[in-house]
């Protein structure tokens, strides 16, 4: 955990920006995969790490602004338990660590809760996305399933982005740990990757290098020849000469903060002619929206930015006619970039997305699109300094996609439909780095990962 004042001093900021009521954090809990007591691994929610850093199931969390009261509710270990885990820190001492003097019994949260509707009290919480969560809080607050969709409470989701999204020097120190850890396994993955070797076999070795370092994966490895699809998680498929790997993996500290890269390698020594063409393009992309990422600049046009220099490239190529930027204006480039350029990273791979992309990456006065491709863009905000984002273009050639928008001749006075035809089962790459935007720009986190593609081809030979 970082130090007990940090969380208090959060704790005492979410209470001014709320200004009233009774904030209700809720823990997670464990969870059985095939039965009860066989569960999956234990995930703290991250607002809930955040505000009281108690990587701990089975927790739930109470400020009460009007009462000035802090309480955590949970169970000590009985006897039972202590058998089959052994002793453990009491929770009372654990609260003591983060500045919560008084700790009750997870049964007593209940009726503190009615007793404060009783009064009329407003009680603010977050958008459940586990649906324990939403059933307690139906039997909690006496509320319908569709009531506790309704009365989340938008005041103190604004709130609590409003401080996540501005990492401090001890986030950003833990973020590089676990960018750092993510460099090295993309080491691995570029090294060590051979013919023949199954996408599966490659990404269990790039786990348990996270799990080593004392975490894990910030999400289950995408590691494919497959790239086109956006996210194929590893399959127990062998890798052939002349195929190209994409890999997107991230460690996960154990303090729960994130890494998120991207890179793309030939399966051989070499890329082939087409392979480098089609990679400079994206690496070219990547550079000038990396450039641009500074304060007080729109992500919606550093979005832009990428997909244009995508389509000049799509053009050099013989892909692309016309002028690119008109085609931009036309979104041509949906065809082949069909998600957002990149998104927050912090305590979640995608940060605070369970608390509504609109509020985390858009404003009130900046609509998050909702046309083919721009709904997929989850920041489009100006950026600030403290922000930490991904930036990650690229290019896929999705057969089914291409297949339908020939079939419909769309926009063929930017697209040469029958040149393309030639590039159907190239699949697609991917280049991610992880930034933090500074006062005078940005800079990317953690240590040197290549991507060059001389220093790509000089690893993989």
């Amino acid at each position: 955990m970082f130090s007990k004042q940090t969380y208090i001093s959060r704790r005492n900021e979410l209470k001014q920006k709320v200004g009233s009521g009774l904030i209700l954090l809720l823990g997670n809990l464990e969870t059985g995969m095939n039965y009860r007591d066989n569960v999956y691994p234990f995930r703290q929610d991250s607002s809930f790490l955040y505000y009281f850093g108690l990587d701990v199931a089975s927790l739930h969390a109470v400020i009460d602004i009007d009462n000035d009261r802090e309480i955590i509710f949970g169970d000590e270990l009985t006897i039972d338990d202590i058998v089959w885990t052994g002793p453990k820190e009491a929770l009372a001492e654990k609260a003591g660590k983060i500045g919560i003097s008084e700790v009750k019994p997870l049964a007593a949260l209940e009726g503190f809760l009615n007793n404060a509707m009783s009064r009329k009290q407003e009680v603010h919480y977050l958008p459940p996305y586990r649906s324990e969560h939403t059933l307690q809080l139906q039997e909690w607050l006496g509320y319908s399933p569709a009531q506790v969709s309704e009365q989340v409470s938008v005041k103190l989701v604004r709130a609590v982005v409003s401080m996540r999204s501005y990492k401090s020097s001890e986030e950003i120190a833990e973020i590089e740990k676990a960018v750092d850890t993510s460099v090295d396994m993309h080491l691995e993955f570029m090294q060590a990757t051979r013919p023949g070797m199954t996408e599966k076999e490659v990404a269990a070795k790039l786990q348990s290098m996270a799990i080593a370092r004392g975490g894990d994966i910030a999400y289950p490895v995408i590691l494919t020849v497959n790239g086109e699809i956006l996210h194929t998680h590893a399959r127990d498929l062998p890798m052939q000469e002349g195929q190209m790997a994409l890999c997107d993996a991230g460690a996960e500290t154990a303090m729960h903060y994130c890494g998120d890269l991207t890179r793309t390698i030939p399966m051989g020594r070499q890329f082939t002619t087409i392979q480098k063409e089609m990679y400079e393009i994206v690496l070219r992309a990547q550079k000038a929206a990396i450039e641009a990422c500074k304060p007080g600049t729109l992500f919606k046009d550093v979005h832009a930015l990428a997909s244009l220099k995508l389509l000049e490239g799509l053009q050099s190529v013989g892909i692309i006619k016309g002028d690119p930027a008109e085609a931009l204006a036309h979104d041509v480039h949906t065809l082949f970039f069909q998600c957002g350029l990149g998104h927050m990273m912090g305590l979640d791979v995608h940060d605070m997305e369970n608390l509504g992309e609109q509020y985390v990456g858009y404003t009130d006065d900046l609509k998050k699109g909702t046309a083919f491709g721009w709904k997929s863009l989850r920041l489009g905000r100006a950026l600030e300094p403290g922000f930490v984002i991904t930036v990650e273009p690229g290019l896929y050639l999705i057969p089914t996609l291409i297949d339908r928008w020939k079939a419909e001749n769309k926009l063929s006075q930017f697209i040469d439909y029958n040149r393309l035809e030639q590039f159907r089962d190239f699949t697609g790459i991917r280049i991610e780095d992880n930034l933090v935007i500074t006062e005078s720009g940005n800079r990317i986190l953690g240590k040197k990962l290549v991507k060059e593609t001389a220093e790509v081809e000089a690893l993989r030979g």
